[in-house]
């Protein structure tokens, strides 16, 4: 994947950044967007993150793909987090592949691409990183922090490390810490790319080697956990890819078999197989439980931040059961926090899709607190 550095705005943070693995980072980089306009109190910033396959550029036209940002169904004029009102920072995550330093940046210590050199970083890295972003922006409080998924474990995060720095939060389809499960799925990822011969140690970029193969698996197998099984079997069923008998060939007979290549296939040319590693070994590490001594609750004690929590019923990557032991943690400290689970067939990305419910619930969230921010 090669970017267009001038398409991308970027801040050097001349600060070290000490990282939770004991090694610190110096004079890194963060690439972001933002969206709206900061008004002149500054209080009607807020901050999106990114899930694991996303980038900087949640809204609008990707400068690099080409494509609608990854959450062009919330974020804009007049949507659930309307551009017109708030003015919203949306940074590519530390390890990611789209401008911020990561394993495909060059190291200026050795002014060679880092590869798997690069330190392992965590989602408390990921947020570190951003708050040092806010402060450049010069905002000391966001309105909201929101994001989904990977997305919405930087918001627990955050919630959990700086309790005064947003008035309100909108964790979606996420979980305080990563299953068995999630973990095993992540590891069958992982291990996808790092069997292809031209991941090469994950040398590639130095080699000029490319383990398309191996990351196209990988994102298909994420692909399947993002899904649910009725919404399959409503889109695609057993239909064959063309009509008529079976080929009995392991080409892709299937409509969903050729659906999943295809994804795969289109993964490879806007992600970095390095990040995909280094992003899902962060997921897995995050542990709000172990961080707190196995007690939930105390991620967020004296918190006065408002929540929103949000799952959707037929996510079985981060089920609503995820949710709702994150709710239980709230509520046992008092904290203000409401919940709600939409009913759809569209599995874990719902979040990403035009689920009206969804963008309903975040819209009513936003627009019913900002006035009571603005007057604090």
């Amino acid at each position: 994947m090669i970017i267009d550095k001038n398409k991308i705005k970027t801040i050097t943070i001349n600060k070290p950044l000490k990282l939770e693995s004991g090694q610190t980072l110096d004079n890194f980089v963060i690439a972001y967007e933002t969206f709206g306009t900061l008004n002149k109190n500054k209080d009607n910033a807020i901050l999106a993150f990114h899930a694991l396959s996303g980038d900087q550029f949640a809204t609008g036209t990707n400068p690099i793909t080409g494509k609608d940002g990854w959450w062009v169904t919330a974020i804009g004029a007049n949507k659930a987090v309307d551009t017109n009102k708030y003015f919203v920072i949306c940074a590519n995550v530390l390890g990611g592949c789209m401008g911020t330093t990561g394993p495909t940046e060059i190291n200026p210590n050795t002014k060679e691409i880092y590869g798997t050199d690069f330190p392992l970083v965590t989602i408390k890295d990921m947020v570190n990183a951003q708050v040092l972003l806010l402060d450049h922006l010069g905002i000391e409080k966001t309105y909201s922090v929101i994001g989904g998924s990977m997305g919405g474990m930087q918001v627990l995060q955050f919630c959990s490390l700086f309790k005064n720095r947003t008035y309100s939060a909108i964790p979606i389809a996420c979980t305080a810490s990563h299953s068995a499960q999630n973990i095993a799925f992540n590891e069958l990822a992982r291990q996808a790319i790092m069997a292809d011969p031209e991941w090469d140690s994950g040398n590639y970029l130095k080699s000029k080697r490319n383990p398309r193969n191996g990351l196209s698996i990988a994102r298909m197998a994420g692909h399947i956990s993002y899904l649910s099984e009725e919404g399959l079997q409503a889109k695609f069923g057993r239909r064959l890819q063309e009509k008529g008998a079976l080929k009995f060939s392991f080409d892709a007979d299937f409509q969903v078999e050729s659906y999943l290549k295809y994804q795969g296939n289109a993964f490879v040319d806007r992600f970095d197989a390095n990040s995909y590693l280094y992003l899902t070994r962060a997921m897995d590490y995050f542990d709000l439980y172990r961080e707190n001594n196995g007690v939930l609750s105390n991620a967020f004690k004296n918190s006065k931040t408002k929540f929103c929590l949000i799952s959707f019923s037929t996510d079985w990557l981060y089920t609503t059961a995820e949710s709702k032991k994150i709710l239980i943690a709230l509520n046992s400290i008092g904290a203000d926090v409401s919940f709600v689970e939409i009913i759809t067939n569209n599995g874990h990305d719902s979040f990403l899709l035009d689920e009206p419910e969804f963008l309903k619930s975040v819209k009513g969230f936003l627009d019913s607190n900002y006035e009571n921010f603005k007057k604090n």
